[in-house]
């Protein structure tokens, strides 16, 4: 190729291989067996040019590479640099990858609840730790050069996103950000920002995968191809549209049948020919098929823990083998090494014996409810080739580093917590973007299984949409309030939240509304002339209308408010013992109340979306089953139909219990019989004054004898639904203008209320605030301040304490918790009676917690669990009577050593609350939450 050029061409080239061979990259480049691709080169170059860089590429793109030149620029130019990430495990993970690059002495690591070399030029870290650092103006600060924010598109989770934002504001100007992020569809909106708050910071973005990706849908014994391409175009699997044609086109149901539609011979051998084709194939068909076709080793999402385990086990009984002699051999050893602390005991409340069986044969499942241990061990082993079939929850999808050569779909619906939805395009990259290892597979194959009623051009529409839209979640907390004051004061502070991503966003969407508003403007010109009528003026005729038809409602609606109300009272009467009819919904039919709830008012202190008018009764219904009611149950007020005693002995949570209490429920008031809905009252539209009213002056305005009253009236009612929606936009613009600074000014005035800052001066109260982190910094803020946890012992402050971090998975807990005797229940009592205190005062100063912003109640669903750990109950004990898997038993103990340090460090000296923190935490660190791995 030289021999074709000049000899000055030559010259230039040398010359531009001289100067690459100077830079810091160039030595970088031979560290790796492997070409660097273009996007990686090019952000390299602009991080070597003192830029800041955002890098958007799909999962398994190697933008990792990224963050790593800046470790190598920060080591070769005697700078810092530290390396965040969301989770422990991802720490962990990317800390043995430096240590193996860069050698032990100098990668550190810092997590929640372990500290490693933290004096090391290159420190891994979750990004809490550096916000903490950030806040606490810590000395490890000094000489930092580079910061790395690996899945930097974690600043759109709900609960944690805020940290990301913070960071980013208060970080240093010296400081180069290096931001690492999924696919996102609004990438150049996140770099305009980060240029805003940074500097100059270079965007680059890349769709390319490095492994192509193969769409299938997997349905009866036939894979399908998702796409074809036809004439130069992809274009959805035509066969795949004809089976769902298919299937579409039922034969008549049995009750079509009954109603005398016939059914030909035909049709019926049609129908047997579509269910011999199509069906969706079972989770060990599914492997073994992956198998026979060399798609292996694959992950199966499936959005269930329970289905996950179910998986493994069917996949055990149907005598699925992925392994040779010598890999089982290699699994039982690795196995055995990295489990050794565990005690036997342990072992066996730990189910490793069947999880052992599983791995030997090449299967596991991964999710947050598995020991962190078994979690690592599966990881290692997957991507040593010794594990083949994992089947995980979507935690499994962030961020951790196990690429597969396919990834199977079981369905296209999970459950958000609250509903079964659909998953997002975004969601779905997510997902398959593991299928396809680098280096190792040419392809790789995401598999959707097919289901009932499947729709494959939605499908193609998810696989073909890079829909991932970046959204902040940025409030101010109670916490960030104190630590902004103390450092900038109050109008500095104020200042620096206006420069959050979350106003960015805000600020951006006002010059869209403006433009809809002006629009909006113009089309009720529009109208207003449409609707003219020469007898009068029509707009006052038709507010005469509304008004009519609001007063109907309104009276409507009082008249259900009555019939509620009533209802209301009827629950409020009823005493445990009580045998009712359920009038509706899910539960009806006889039931015995167990407790009858809550007094009217609000429940669990979550506002705006846990509202109810009334008691809740705990019931055991005719089918065994204890549910805790809504009013929505009870349209009708309820009446006692007989009495029955409750066995002392009744325990709720026991089966045969349940079933010996509804069997006697049946004996007692089986044979009364449904109560009938009374008779509907006279509508109160019928006597009302306001009413006549209106309907004599609308049959004397002039407009109502007009010919094209009706056609008036439709451009009336356009003209009306205009002018509001243009309202409400209006208020929209006002509304986003400045949101975070009045959420801020908020939360300072509430603060202030509190004697936590005066001014811009932070008081010795607020001081102790600003070293609390978490959901409820505040609560624990006054626990301390009112001296509610003086005079616990170590194992009642860890009870208390847990109060402040554990949520249960659902909200619908209908079961009361069971708490520790003595102060530990006194204390707990107190704690929730101060929680009420600050809800009301929240809401004074309309801190909404639908917003982000506030404290929810704390939950003491983890205080007996905690307890009994921490005066040194077994395991085996523990698990059984808290009925929870070890995983979230070790996470939340982990969580409840975090806030104990933090407790202990901002408790008042004199007192024994810091001593007994730290005495506590040392009783939660042992067993099975002090042998879980790095971090």
């Amino acid at each position: 190729m030289t021999e074709d050029m000049s000899p000055a061409e030559r010259y230039a080239a040398a010359r531009v291989r001289a100067a690459e061979q100077a830079t810091a990259l160039a030595p970088f480049r031979e560290m790796y067996d492997f070409e660097l691709d273009p996007f990686q080169i090019e952000a390299c170059r602009a991080l070597e040019a003192g830029k800041g860089v955002l890098v958007a590429a799909p999962t398994g793109s190697g933008k990792t590479i990224v963050g790593e030149f800046a470790v190598h620029l920060a080591l070769t130019r005697g700078r810092k640099c530290f390396y965040t990430t969301p989770i422990k495990a991802l720490s962990n993970q990317k800390y043995n990858d430096l240590v193996k690059r860069h050698g032990a002495r100098n990668v550190g690591l810092l997590t929640g609840d372990n500290s490693i070399n933290s004096g090391a030029p290159v420190i891994v870290m979750t990004t809490e730790v550096l916000r903490n650092m950030l806040y606490a103006g810590s000395q490890a600060l000094a000489g930092l050069g580079y910061v790395v924010m690996d899945e930097v598109h974690y600043l759109s989770d709900r609960f944690r996103g805020a940290v990301w934002e913070e960071v980013i504001i208060h970080l240093p100007d010296s400081v180069t950000l290096v931001s690492l992020s999924a696919t996102v569809s609004n990438a150049e909106e996140f770099g305009d920002w980060l240029d805003t708050v940074r500097g100059d910071t270079e965007v680059i973005v890349s769709e390319h995968r490095p492994v192509p990706l193969w769409q299938h849908v997997l349905a009866g014994r036939r894979m399908y191809d998702l796409f074809e391409e036809k004439n130069g175009r992809r274009e959805v699997n035509p066969d795949l549209l004809r089976m769902a044609q298919l299937e579409n086109s039922r034969l008549p149901s049995a009750r079509e049948r009954r109603r005398g539609k016939p059914v030909r011979e035909a049709d019926r051998e049609r129908e047997r020919r579509q269910r011999n084709r199509i069906w969706t194939p079972g989770r060990p068909e599914v492997i073994d098929r992956l198998d026979s076709q060399g798609l292996l080793p694959a992950i199966t999402f499936i959005f269930s823990r329970a289905g996950c385990e179910a998986a493994v086990q069917q996949c055990l009984y149907a005598g699925l083998r992925l392994n040779d002699a010598g890999e089982r051999a290699r699994v039982r050893e690795l196995v055995e090494e990295r489990t050794a602390s565990i005690p036997d005991e342990d072992l066996h409340v730990l189910g490793y014996f069947e999880w052992l069986e599983g791995l030997e044969r090449g299967i596991a499942a991964h999710h947050a409810g598995m020991l962190p241990t078994f979690k690592e061990v599966v990881e290692e082993l997957f991507v040593r080739g010794l594990v083949k079939a994992v089947f995980a929850t979507e935690t499994l999808a962030l961020g951790i580093n196990m690429p597969a050569r396919s990834v199977v779909l079981e369905k296209l619906v999970k459950w958000n917590g609250e509903q079964h939805v659909d998953i997002t395009p975004g969601e779905y990259t997510q997902l398959t973007g593991r299928a396809g290892r680098r280096g190792i597979d040419i392809e790789g194959h995401a598999v959707v299984l097919w289901q009932r009623g499947m729709d494959p051009g939605a499908l193609a529409g998810l696989a073909g949409t890079r829909t991932y839209p970046l959204r902040s979640s940025f409030r101010p907390s109670y916490n960030m309030a104190v630590n902004l004051v103390s450092q900038f004061g109050r109008h500095r502070s104020r200042e620096l939240l206006e420069t959050s991503f979350a106003q960015f966003q805000a600020d951006r969407a006002v010059v869209g509304i403006s433009r809809k508003v002006q629009r909006n403007e113009e089309g009720l010109e529009g109208y207003r002339e449409a609707m003219t009528c020469h007898l009068g003026d029509f707009e006052e005729y038709a507010r005469l209308r509304r008004e009519l038809k609001d007063r109907e409602t309104e009276l409507a609606r009082q008249g259900a408010l009555q019939r509620r109300a009533a209802a209301a009272d009827s629950l409020e009467k009823l005493r445990p013992g009580d045998v009712i009819h359920v009038p509706t919904g899910k539960f009806a039919g006889l039931a015995l109340v167990l407790d009858p709830g809550v007094p009217a008012g609000r429940s669990h202190g979550h506002r705006g979306w846990d509202h109810h008018d009334g008691p809740r009764p705990l019931v055991l219904t005719a089918a065994r089953q204890v549910k805790r009611l809504a009013s929505m149950d009870f349209p009708v007020p309820v009446e006692p139909l007989e009495r029955m005693r409750i066995p002392k002995s009744f325990n709720p949570r026991s089966p045969q219990s349940r079933r010996d209490l509804a069997s006697a429920l049946r004996t007692r008031a089986g044979h009364h019989e449904p109560g009938r809905t009374r008779r509907r009252l006279r509508s109160e539209a019928a006597d009302d004054a306001e009413i006549a009213r209106l309907r004599k002056a609308l049959r004397a305005h002039p407009c109502h004898g007009c010919d094209e009253r009706e056609a008036h009236a439709r451009w009336a009612e356009r003209y009306h639904r205009l002018k509001r929606d243009t309202r409400q936009l209006e208020r929209r613009i006002e509304g986003r203008t400045n949101t975070i600074a009045r959420t801020f000014d908020r939360v300072y005035a509430l603060l202030s209320d509190l004697g936590y800052l005066r001014g811009d001066e932070v008081t010795e109260d607020g001081r102790r605030l600003a070293r609390l982190y978490g959901e409820l910094d505040l609560l624990a803020s006054e626990c301390l301040r009112e001296g509610v946890w003086e005079g616990l012992s170590p194992t009642e402050l860890a009870a208390c304490a847990s109060a402040l971090v554990y949520e249960a998975r659902s909200a619908d807990d209908a079961l009361q918790p069971v708490l520790p005797g003595g102060k530990a229940k006194d204390a707990l009592g107190e704690m929730v009676r101060i929680w009420g205190r600050l809800d009301a005062l929240e809401e004074e100063h309309r801190i909404n917690q639908s917003e982000g912003v506030g404290q929810r109640e704390p939950d003491l669903g983890f205080a007996w669990a905690a307890y009994r750990w921490a005066e040194g109950d077994s395991l085996d004990s523990v698990l059984r009577e808290a009925e929870m898997p070890a995983g979230d038993f070790v996470r939340w103990c982990k969580q409840l050593v975090d806030v104990l340090g933090q407790i202990a460090a901002a408790a008042p000296e004199g007192g024994t609350v810091a001593r007994n923190a730290r005495r506590a935490s040392e009783k939660v660190v042992r067993g099975v939450v002090a042998y879980t791995s790095v971090g």
